[in-house]
């Protein structure tokens, strides 16, 4: 189990995908869950892999799903009704799930989220030295003489020195790319931009000259200047990759009436419909004892 959870997690970092990992950290008998155990859990609510039986299950889905909007990673710790609580500390997440056989796990979730995605255009010392210097700072480079790839970059650096520079900048706004930067000189650059008829919202997203006024003359300077600049997007003002349609709709949720516990709906979710109200339940059996009180079937 432990190592289809390692490949899968491998398939969804090479595609860029968001996703959480899960780990139980702490199982106290009696529960089926041990310490090792693992399981993903997609952004639609989908759990691939075993961290416990089916309520327990529910209780990581729920708080994946608000970690994996967070981003980060959380401890949670999953109790019987009746047992007294962890101490909640920063970092940790409690919950009381009556459902449990009378054990209590604990599990680390963390969010894996696609590095920031920068393609730089242009072949030349500057762009060479982007690349270089961009890995180790955590971005995913990307590297083409031409504009062809700007869809889902968080940025785009246009280093190509005169080279169909309109018609990249132009192909990044289009592609609802949110940090465009001209290697450029002030002059030459705002002559680019004059020339592309730009509105005031794509005026704030093209930056020339890019970089951090740092004094750099030689072009690994002016590659750190430039992704210091980026750094600052991404940190302070919360520079996001464009939105696609691939991502799904966070799943709604709802409050099982029997027990409590906050349920992730889904095709799966045990569900009951009386009196034009909806139900959710977080297993079966919960489901059967709500409809013998509303004395329907």
């Amino acid at each position: 189990m432990q190592g289809s959870v390692a490949t899968l997690a491998a398939e969804l970092i090479e595609q860029r995908r968001r996703f959480v990992q899960a780990t139980v950290v702490r199982a106290q008998c009696p529960t089926s869950a041990r310490p090792g155990d693992a399981a993903i859990i997609l952004p639609d609510g989908t759990i691939e892999g075993f961290v416990g039986g089916q309520c327990a299950e529910e209780s990581v889905r729920a708080t994946a799903l608000d970690v994996l909007g967070e981003g980060g990673s959380t401890l949670l710790r999953i109790l019987p009704d009746g047992v007294d609580s962890f101490p909640e500390a920063p970092g940790s997440v409690t919950v009381v799930n009556p459902c449990l056989s009378g054990g209590a796990i604990e599990v680390f979730l963390e969010a894996k989220l696609p590095a920031a995605r920068l393609l730089v255009v242009g072949s030349t010392p500057i762009s060479d030295a982007l690349v270089q210097l961009g890995a180790p700072l955590g971005f995913a480079m990307d590297a083409g003489v031409d504009g062809a790839a700007v869809a889902g970059a968080t940025a785009v650096l246009v280093a190509s020195h005169g080279r169909n520079e309109e018609d990249t900048i132009r192909a990044a706004l289009d592609a609802g790319v949110g940090f465009i930067g001209l290697v450029a000189s002030e002059k030459r650059g705002a002559a680019v931009i004059e020339s592309l008829g730009l509105n005031e919202d794509e005026r704030a997203v093209v930056h020339s000259p890019v970089g951090v006024d740092i004094g750099a003359r030689t072009a690994e300077e002016i590659a750190l200047s430039i992704l210091a600049d980026v750094v600052r997007a991404v940190r302070v003002d919360g520079l996001e990759p464009p939105k696609t349609d691939i991502e799904p709709v966070r799943p709604e949720r709802a409050i099982d009436p029997v027990c409590g516990m906050t349920v992730t709906i889904g095709p799966d979710t045990a569900h009951l419909h009386h009196d034009a109200v909806d139900y959710w339940f977080c297993n079966p059996g919960c489901r059967n004892r709500h409809a013998e009180e509303l004395g329907v079937a």
